[in-house]
């Protein structure tokens, strides 16, 4: 069984609006058939895409194994590295997926240009606007050490020395369901590289 070392728990300002969050899955699914509907791929788009896709899934599962959903203070793994594993793990993937599809007219690119800008631009701002406060006021000068020498996105190139030893857990990232995000993520990269050889 699961059971976290660190008890100081991270108290829920806002509860979890689940339509709000079924909205945003759905969203997410016909962004995705839409790319795939009208995707190109080619044998150079399968590959450099599924390089990063492979990348940024790697980061994902990685942090998945070591956290335990926003309840506690999580700096082991590739959260020494980076604060937001999970966030760089999806802009890896968003960016990889964009240039799977190869998409016509530079539509590629341009949806590469259109994610980054909203994920720098809205998404990335929001997060760091609510999360850090919420967890400073939840552990205070350890998380202000902590934020202040490990990056929000892009990561460091050494390991913060202060970070956690814990080891990565299966049952973590059960929880976090990240299994269910590697099988989309083949099914995707078979499809398009079933048609890019077609």
């Amino acid at each position: 069984m699961d059971t976290p070392a660190n008890t100081n728990r991270i108290p829920d300002d806002e509860p979890y609006n689940r339509l709000a969050g079924a909205l945003r899955l759905l969203a997410l699914y016909v962004a995705v058939a839409v790319l795939l509907y009208f995707s190109r791929p080619a044998l150079w788009s399968v590959v450099a895409g599924a390089v990063l896709v492979v990348l940024g899934e790697s980061v994902r599962f990685w942090a998945a194994g070591h956290l335990y959903k926003t309840q506690l203070l999580i700096t082991s793994g590739p959260y020494r590295y980076t604060r937001n594993p999970l966030y760089l793990g999806r802009l890896l993937i968003f960016t990889g997926l964009a240039i799977l599809v190869n998409l016509p007219w530079y539509g590629s690119w341009i949806a590469v240009a259109l994610v980054w800008t909203w994920f720098f631009g809205i998404y990335l701002r929001r997060k760091e606007r609510v999360e850090p406060a919420r967890l400073e006021r939840a552990h205070g000068e350890a998380y202000r050490r902590y934020f202040e020498a490990v990056p929000a996105l892009f990561p460091r190139l050494r390991p913060w020395p202060e970070g956690s030893q814990e080891r990565w857990m299966a049952s973590r990232m059960a929880r976090n369901r990240e299994y269910w995000m590697v099988v989309g993520l083949v099914v995707v990269i078979a499809f398009l590289a079933w048609r890019a050889l077609g």
